[in-house]
C-alpha cells in the first residue's frame, strides 16, 4: 500500500526501514505518548519484530510514515471484532524532528480516508493521554470529535492518568 500526501508517504513497512525506525522510535518523548507495548529503549530486535509483524498482517493495517523516502514514524488501525466490527482504533507516532510540520495531520487524514474506503467501518477512534495536546489538535484538524474524558483510565510511566476519546464517524 502507498498513499502520497504531499508532505509524506504512507506505505508498507520495509526491511530497509530498520535503521530509521530505531533512530526515531528510540526516544522517551515518543514512548511517553504511546502504549507500553511500544518499548523503550527501542533497539534493532524491536524493529525487526515490528517490521515482521506488520509485513505478515492480513489485512495490512500498520504503515510507515515516510519522509524523504525514509521511515519517520508509524500509523495504523486495529480492526475491532464481534459487535464492534464496524469500528477500528487508530494509533500513530512520529519522530521528534518531524513534529510541528503538518506531517501527522496529513498522515491521519490519509489513513482515515483509506480505512473508510477499504474496510466496512462506521467509526475510527483514538485515545490520547491527558498531556498530549498536540495529538488532540491533529485529530481535531482532521475532523475527529472529542467524545469525552475517560477519567483515570490508563497508567503510564507510573502515573494513573485520564485519556481523551476522539472519534470520526460516517
Amino acid at each position: 500500500m502507498e498513499l502520497s500526501t504531499g508532505v509524506c508517504t504512507i506505505r508498507s513497512w520495509q526491511w530497509s526501514d530498520r535503521d530509521s525506525l530505531v533512530k526515531h522510535a528510540n526516544n522517551r518523548r515518543i514512548w511517553i505518548n504511546v502504549r507500553d507495548r511500544f518499548p523503550f529503549p527501542y533497539g534493532n530486535d524491536d524493529a525487526d519484530r515490528w517490521i515482521a509483524f506488520a509485513r505478515s498482517a492480513h489485512p495490512e493495517t500498520s504503515f510507515a510514515i515516510a519522509v524523504g523516502g525514509k521511515a519517520a514514524g508509524g500509523i495504523g488501525f486495529v480492526l475491532q471484532e464481534d459487535v464492534n466490527r464496524i469500528s477500528a482504533e487508530l494509533g500513530y507516532w512520529l519522530g521528534e524532528e518531524f513534529w510541528g510540520k503538518g506531517i501527522m495531520t496529513a498522515a491521519v487524514r490519509a489513513v482515515t480516508e483509506y480505512a473508510f474506503a477499504n474496510f466496512e467501518l462506521c467509526r475510527l477512534y483514538a485515545s490520547v493521554f491527558e498531556w498530549n495536546h498536540a495529538s488532540c489538535r491533529v485529530l481535531e484538524k482532521v475532523g475527529y470529535a472529542c467524545e469525552g474524558t475517560m477519567k483515570r483510565s490508563a497508567i503510564k510511566d507510573g502515573q494513573t492518568i485520564d485519556q481523551f476519546l476522539y472519534a470520526f464517524t460516517r
